[in-house]
């Protein structure tokens, strides 16, 4: 009798078939990561990506993954670290010692005041080599910790003596005129810049109401002699990682006369020096063409102030695509240009992120490829983030005032206190005292 032919084990025969599809895949994957995926990403994508990719690779390429993170780790020095990395904010040799700088903070300003504001201020205790005079409504300060989950952190601070709860009156609101600070003595702006003032803290910092800031610097700290209008300076990333630029001012005059414009110069250029480290720092001019001849009777008259002064190292004028660009360490501008250079940056972030990802191919392989990117994404994205500046120093006053965006969360706290410690320890403010004897001749 003839037997039935021999059932065939589907699953048994098809195994090889897998193995070869997936050795195809992996193969794919390597060339296509090859041609497409920056050295510089290489361990944070072979790692971040290894889930991602389970999917389509399987098992094998999560082992990649692990194996190309342990063994590449030591090889692999990632430039784009240096200014914003993972490690950016932590000083672990400066926190062995005893000596930590007191900053005084307004605990009550901003949009997330005080709970989110006392949450930065702790986290920067671990990272920075400060110690904080936190100034607020206590009732309000210890109900917030409460519901955060931060009294017991809180204490412990208080405990080991770097931090301090200082009390205040009510606060300066955010839609309150900048004169407010005359009525409301015993806000808390008030009382933390009398702490500066004193010499009881070494700098200030508020994410509350920018005028009112500004106002309770040039009533209590006073401005520096040879400055007629203090100045706000923000950080704008460049294609140097390692070196922003300075733009100055971005929003506290917004009409400014040429010796104005030419006094921003002079203390960005200080700044640029002392804090930034840049050895001889240049300094440029805002206006719609690189000619002298160009511009309006402000830029005209400001490039001919810039340029007669040798103290400085005048660049010359600086169009709006030059700013990024690395060419200028100091950039100097009336405050309603420079606001809106400041919000404009703001946006390019989300913006860039929003417009890749719809340009990425989709399906499977676009998938695989957008995981491959993620983490140069984030690092892009963290670039161009202003949370990661945190904050705008005011420069003009005599003293050290760094103001916080208003809607500042943690992360943007902990990066503000970050660069008023940078600005208090390199004593920036000793040659900005200097600044109206300091004699005319070239640098």
């Amino acid at each position: 009798m003839q037997l039935p032919p021999k059932e065939t084990d589907s699953s048994s025969a098809s195994l090889p078939k897998i193995k070869s599809t997936r050795s195809r895949t992996i193969r794919r994957l390597v060339i296509w990561y090859r041609r497409n995926a920056a050295v510089t990403s290489l361990v944070d994508t072979a790692t971040n990506s290894a889930s991602a990719a389970t999917n389509v690779a399987g098992s094998m390429v999560s082992n990649a993954g692990s194996v190309a993170g342990s063994v590449l780790q030591p090889l692999v020095f990632d430039p784009l670290r240096r200014l914003q990395g993972g490690d950016s904010f932590g000083e672990s040799s400066c926190l062995q010692d005893k000596e930590r700088l007191w900053i005084a903070v307004d605990g009550m300003g901003g949009d997330h005041a005080p709970g989110l504001i006392l949450d930065g201020c702790l986290q920067a205790l671990e990272r920075l080599c400060v110690k904080i005079k936190f100034v607020g409504e206590i009732d309000k300060v210890r109900n917030s910790a409460s519901e955060l989950g931060l009294t017991e952190l809180l204490d412990e601070s208080i405990a080991n003596g770097n931090f301090e709860l200082v009390p205040s009156g009510k606060s300066v609101g955010m839609n309150e005129e900048a004169t407010a600070v005359r009525r409301k003595r015993d806000a808390s702006i008030n009382i933390a810049m009398d702490l500066v003032k004193k010499g009881d803290a070494f700098a200030v910092y508020s994410a509350g109401n920018s005028g009112a800031m500004m106002a309770s610097a040039i009533f209590r700290l006073g401005r520096l002699a040879g400055i007629d209008r203090p100045a706000i300076g923000a950080l704008f990333p460049t294609k140097d990682p390692g070196q922003p630029v300075l733009v100055l001012d971005v929003g506290a005059n917004m009409d400014c006369k040429p010796t104005y414009l030419h006094q921003f110069a002079l203390l960005g250029n200080i700044y640029s020096r002392d804090v930034l480290q840049t050895k001889k720092p240049r300094v440029g001019l805002i206006n719609i063409g690189e000619e002298s001849c160009k511009g309006n009777d402000l830029s005209l008259q400001a490039y001919k102030l810039l340029s007669e002064d040798k103290r400085f190292n005048f660049a010359g004028n600086c169009e709006g695509r030059d700013v990024l660009s690395g060419d200028f360490d100091v950039v100097v501008c009336d405050g309603f240009t420079g606001n809106v250079l400041l919000k404009f940056l703001e946006s390019v972030g989300s913006v860039l992120l929003g417009v890749l990802k719809a340009e990425l191919p989709r399906g499977r392989r676009g998938k695989v490829g957008s995981a491959f990117l993620r983490s140069n994404l984030k690092r892009i994205k963290k670039r161009l983030d202003h949370a990661e500046h945190g904050g705008a120093l005011l420069l003009g006053v005599n003293g050290i005032c760094v103001i916080g965006h208003g809607s500042s969360k943690a992360l943007s706290v902990v990066s503000a206190l970050r660069l008023a410690h940078s600005a208090a320890s390199h004593g920036v403010m000793e040659d900005l005292a200097q600044l109206e004897n300091s004699p005319s001749v070239t640098v």
